[in-house]
């Protein structure tokens, strides 16, 4: 196949535009005229909002309103249809608030 000799020679040459590459020194940057301001300081909890308890709605009265609507099959057809322009055309029917 290859002599050793040659081989060598052929990792020296495809090594050699590398180390040329390295060894080249870059220009020193520009230094800027004007002194770019300061960054201002942004927390990332600025927007957070704390955990609150969603409302809890009786399943007796979720249940008898599913029931009334049709079912798990209106809520199985509603998810075939493709989105609606306008949103209250999918609008789907609340469920009454519980008593406390």
């Amino acid at each position: 196949m290859f002599k050793l000799p040659l081989a060598h020679w052929l990792i020296f040459m495809c090594a050699l535009p590398a180390v040329a590459a390295a060894q080249t020194t870059a220009p020193a940057p520009a230094t800027p005229k004007t002194q770019a301001e300061p960054a201002k300081y942004r927390s990332a909890l600025e927007g957070y909002r704390p955990y609150t308890d969603e409302k809890t709605v009786d399943w007796k009265a979720a249940n008898d309103t599913a029931g009334r609507i049709g079912g798990w099959r209106v809520y199985a057809k509603e998810a075939r249809q493709p989105e609606a322009t306008n949103p209250a055309e999918n609008a789907t029917p609340t469920v009454p608030q519980a008593k406390p």
